[in-house]
């Protein structure tokens, strides 16, 4: 799962992808690179300027529609807590909603269910983009889960079919390093909720924090976080350098017998035996 943050102020490319045509064409890299699905967003999670909901529909609806024609076969995501920009974005060709409040708008529920589309299902805690208290639980892990869980029976109350369901722990929503390395640690826990789990782990503070590593330093870092993510039940993986994780994928794949080789000749041959 690529990232493509229409906003002038992303965390990772500062603005790079802001323009319609820039953030098209990084869509459409990454889907060259091996993405097989591409995540829009415009606003980012964490705290800033306020972004009206006009103003969020017309950041993404456009770069959603041109995606979905360039590309059909590529899925699309919106990256929002608003069901009304989920709505406007499903309308545009968007396949899954990606949200980070995990339903905390009311309608949500309501409308994934009436748009047919898939819903990430994250943890976090009170509303995006202001700042908060420092965080703090009693078993991180514990309360992520029991969050989880219960967003899902709400989906399932609404009518989204459990098929249609995915969930993210939300490493670093709201939570301080220690807790997204215990989140990561024990993962499993959460892949038992028995949803797909999806992880975005990429060039996250915890990462830095742990490595002492600025932003631009952190690949791998985060190849390493995906790793032991996907080993412990991970199967969607939101990333934003493409190629380098398509291949540790397909390495993990290749490891746990999922996929063969790309090709087979070392040892195979009666006179290439070095």
């Amino acid at each position: 799962m690529a990232v493509v943050n229409r906003t002038p102020d992303s965390f990772y490319d500062r603005g790079a992808t802001f323009a319609l045509d820039r953030a098209v064409g990084s869509a459409l890299r990454a889907a060259d690179l091996g993405a097989d699905w591409v995540d829009i967003g415009g606003v980012p999670f964490g705290r800033g300027p306020a972004v009206s909901t006009a103003e969020e529909i017309d950041r993404v609806v456009p770069l959603i529609e041109a995606i979905t024609a360039a590309r059909p076969e590529l899925v699309v995501s919106v990256d929002t807590n608003r069901a009304d920009v989920a709505e406007r974005a499903v309308a545009a060709g968007a396949a899954v909603v990606n949200d980070t409040s995990g339903l905390g708008d009311e309608r949500m529920a309501e409308v994934v269910a009436e748009s047919g589309a898939h819903i990430v299902i994250t943890h976090s805690v009170g509303p995006p983009r202001v700042e908060k208290p420092p965080a703090r639980y009693g078993d991180v892990v514990a309360e992520v889960r029991a969050f989880l869980a219960e967003r899902m029976a709400r989906a399932l109350a609404a009518g989204i079919p459990a098929e249609r369901l995915i969930v993210d722990p939300g490493h670093d929503l709201d939570k301080n390093t220690l807790h997204s390395l215990e989140l990561t640690r024990r993962l499993d826990e959460i892949a038992d909720l028995g949803a797909p789990l999806l992880v975005a782990v990429s060039n996250k503070d915890f990462i830095g924090e742990t490595l002492d590593r600025p932003q631009s330093e952190r690949l791998p870092g985060s190849l390493a976080a995906m790793t032991a993510c996907v080993l412990a039940g991970a199967r969607i993986v939101r990333m934003h350098d493409v190629a380098e994780t398509v291949d540790a994928v397909r390495m993990i794949e290749g490891i746990l017998g999922w996929r063969p080789p790309a090709r087979l000749e070392h040892n195979t041959h009666p006179t290439r035996n070095v």
